[in-house]
């Protein structure tokens, strides 16, 4: 009896133990509705890399031409330029004393300063080279004329007593070359909205066409979800998570690659001050750095990129499941 109780008391604790493992659940673990490691997921993330990458560029590019162009307007605006043309017969040493001392006192001109023969000259070398012959050239000579701070002196005043005074002197208020430079800042920033445009617009694009595509990859998971009641909303939002992630990963590549392009051209530009080619450079572009707004602009630009990444492909599983109901 002992021993048929030793077998009873043992296939009864085996049948508690089954019992006991078939009431506790299974442990769940969470699988995604779009798979996180595909080719097509990979490619998305190059494009938008490639796609965060030409807009960060853009955006820089704009941000140092605008930056540039005010630059060279603000130092046009604090001066204006006194010309006297040669002629037989004239003292023109004389002349430009008598014009510079005009200049000086004008209300609100802080400086007038002459060039001489020479100093005239060296500004015709970038173009005509070292070692030119200009003394048989009819060349005028230049007053520079530099304006207070915050004072607006009546040039028309200073232009009409030089022509009365000086004969053959004329004064430039640099008026076309500044209005030159805001439409150059202007037509630069007007191309890079357009082609940030057209950034986003190829995004959306890619986008659309990606969520088609795993979409129609996913199809008999989706219908399974609906069949046991999943919402609309629901899946979608799966959607969207799994395109943000990838959009921030693009975004993060090609703004990080944008930043360090423009650090190195800020460093690189450095390296080149001096030499002729680095100062007309400098000239143009400044010191080729975006400045603080610049990279706090590139970070801003991915997460809009992401942004619109996830709207997009929401809106687009959105769309398909309403079109196929």
């Amino acid at each position: 009896m002992s021993m048929i109780n030793v077998i009873e008391n043992g296939e009864a604790r085996e049948r508690d133990v089954r019992m006991s493992a078939m009431a506790e659940p299974p442990p769940r673990t969470e699988t995604p509705i779009v798979p996180q490691a595909t080719i097509s997921g990979r490619a998305l993330i190059a494009v938008v890399a490639i796609m965060t990458f030409l807009a960060s560029l853009t955006m820089g590019g704009v941000i140092m031409v605008r930056a540039a162009a005010n630059e060279w307007q603000a130092d046009v605006a604090r001066e204006v330029t006194i010309q006297i043309r040669p002629a037989a017969g004239r003292d023109i040493e004389s002349d430009v004393a008598k014009a510079a001392a005009i200049a000086r006192g004008t209300p609100g001109v802080a400086e007038a300063r002459p060039y001489s023969k020479e100093e005239t000259a060296g500004l015709l070398e970038p173009w005509l080279g070292t070692g030119f012959q200009l003394d048989d050239l009819p060349m005028p000579r230049i007053i520079v004329v530099r304006i207070a701070p915050n004072v607006t002196p009546d040039l028309a005043v200073l232009r009409r007593t030089l022509g009365e005074q000086v004969a053959g002197a004329t004064l430039d208020d640099h008026r076309g070359f500044a209005d030159r430079m805001r439409a150059m800042s202007s037509a630069a920033l007007g191309a890079g909205i357009a082609v940030l445009a057209l950034v986003f617009a190829a995004t959306v694009l890619t986008v659309t066409f990606a969520t088609h595509a795993a979409m129609a990859t996913n199809r008999p998971v989706i219908e399974v979800l609906h069949l046991i009641g999943a919402k609309d909303n629901f899946i979608a939002g799966h959607f969207q998570r799994h395109f943000l992630q990838l959009g921030l990963k693009g975004g993060l590549i090609g703004g990080g690659c944008a930043v360090a392009l423009f650090a190195f051209a800020e460093l690189a530009s450095g390296w080149f001050a001096g030499p002729a080619g680095g100062d007309q450079l400098a000239a143009l572009f400044g010191s080729f750095s975006i400045g603080a707004l610049g990279y706090v602009s590139v970070p801003v630009l991915v997460g809009l990129i992401a942004i619109i990444t996830a709207a997009t492909s929401r809106r687009t599983v959105n769309r398909t499941i309403a079109m196929v109901r």
